[in-house]
């Protein structure tokens, strides 16, 4: 059965809505669980078969971090070592369980990667929780899913795997990596919940913990724990890190890197509307209307017909398919009177709160943190990356900032976005790396004021 779905609820009992154009309009249809859980069916997103391993069951855990399952996984790009040992490690897939934005439990899925490589750095194997880049919504796009398999690329879909280079080159550190498919992505009873702070900081979090339980991971409670990732992975890295004092304290957090991470989604909603990742717009609009009434509420009221198709359309994408199927798109289009969604949402009270509320930067960070933006990004806006360093730096965190400042290439085009995340790799890993060995950061918050 193929999953689409359009404007969905917050779900209950595993609810999930599927959407179809049905004589020329749009039907919403709930349906009350998965249907792998409900007839046996395999779930199927744009034509790729989602394995059974991503339906979570119908009770979880208690505990954030704990272990729901756990199988083996084989790592798309890998050798095999002299020593016998798969390079650059051993891949497990697991499902833990999370808690949402609503404060509910909730399965989500990821991998932890035991790495060949020695730690020969001071004290035990650290680990380092990796949150991917945007990926999509559709669960074909988990980024668990990605690391198994490089390059998906049907009639349907089309998806990359790119984080698995930062991966690789973490785990060749020596450091343990654990990657969290985030809440939604990949496990089959939700939408994703796209930019969402909370949802993205306690599955990243609880990522960390559950890896301590993988069968044999090396790492334990007390390894140092580094947190990585940069766009939609450098919100939820940002996030964590102001969320561990309150939500896991018992995470050993020594440092974490956010690369153009969007702070302030109703700036990046404006830097990526009409831009070639228009589609990103759809998703955290089909996210937050899934977890929040008063945004669902607002969008309902305004929606064309049209927007609400490429609403259900975009949620079963990756970028691949986003890029092909909205690049450029302006949401004026998506709406009934012609207003972008951001000016829908500006005009709304509950709404514009609701996004408000997902502003990073109103709490200190714990440990040391690197935010580095790229001073001509224009689809995670530099401005706003900038002012959540000044932010921090206001709190009194160890901040270090840095601008990074390449040549322009492009209007709107991604270009300006995505190679910091490659220029940026290496210091961003030897940073992090740093912190993990027990070396001391040192803040230039002092030179804010200089800095672009």
């Amino acid at each position: 059965m193929s999953r689409k779905r359009s404007l969905p609820s917050v779900p209950r009992g595993g609810a999930r809505l599927l959407a179809g154009a049905v004589a020329g309009g749009v039907c919403l249809c709930l349906v009350t669980a998965p249907a792998s859980a409900a007839g046996g069916e395999p779930v199927v997103s744009r034509g790729v078969t989602i394995p059974a391993f991503y339906n979570p069951p119908a009770q979880l855990p208690s505990a954030n971090g704990a272990l729901i399952r756990t199988e083996p996984m084989k790592l798309g790009l890998s050798i095999p070592g002299l020593d016998g040992k798969p390079m650059p490690g051993t891949a497990t897939r697991l499902m833990y369980r999370s808690t949402d934005s609503n404060g509910k439990p909730v399965a989500v899925t990821g991998a932890y990667i035991e790495p060949s490589a020695a730690w020969t750095k001071s004290g035990p194997r650290p680990l380092v929780a990796v949150a991917s880049g945007t990926m999509g919504q559709g669960d074909q796009c988990a980024p668990s899913f990605a690391l198994e398999n490089p390059l998906t690329l049907t009639g349907d879909t089309v998806s990359v795997g790119y984080e698995a280079l930062a991966v690789h080159r973490i785990l060749a550190t020596g450091a343990a990596v654990v990657l969290t498919d985030y809440v939604g992505l990949g496990a089959t009873d939700r939408l994703h919940t796209y930019v969402n702070r909370l949802d993205e900081g306690h599955a990243l979090l609880d990522a960390a913990r559950a890896a301590r339980s993988v069968p044999g991971a090396s790492v334990t409670a007390a390894s140092p724990t580094g947190l990585y990732g940069y766009s939609q992975g450098g919100g939820a890295s940002a996030s964590a890190a102001e969320l561990q004092p309150s939500y896991a304290p018992d995470v050993p957090l020594k440092g974490t890197y956010a690369g153009a991470p969007p702070a302030d989604l109703i700036s990046t909603m404006k830097g990526i509307d009409g831009s070639a990742l228009a589609g990103a717009l759809a998703w955290s609009i089909n996210g937050f209307a899934q977890a929040d009434p008063d945004v669902r509420a607002v969008v309902e009221q305004n929606i064309s017909d049209s927007g609400r198709a490429v609403l259900a359309d975009a949620s079963t994408m990756c970028v691949g398919d986003a890029l092909f199927g909205y690049g450029f798109a302006k949401s004026s289009k998506w709406t009934k009177d012609g207003r972008s969604l951001g000016e829908v949402i500006a005009s709304a009270p509950a709404a514009q709160a609701a996004l408000d509320n997902q502003r990073i930067g109103r709490l200190k960070p714990a440990g040391p943190v690197r935010v580095a933006t790229g001073v001509f990004d224009d689809i995670v806006p530099h401005s706003q990356a900038r002012q959540l360093a000044v932010d921090w730096c206001r709190k009194g965190a160890d901040v270090t900032y840095d601008a990074l400042k390449l040549p322009y290439l492009g209007d709107k085009i991604l270009t300006n976005h995505l190679v910091p995340l490659l220029t940026d790799q290496g210091d961003a890993i030897s940073w992090l790396t740093d912190r993990l060995a027990g070396k001391a950061a040192t803040s230039n918050c002092w030179t804010m004021p200089l800095q672009p």
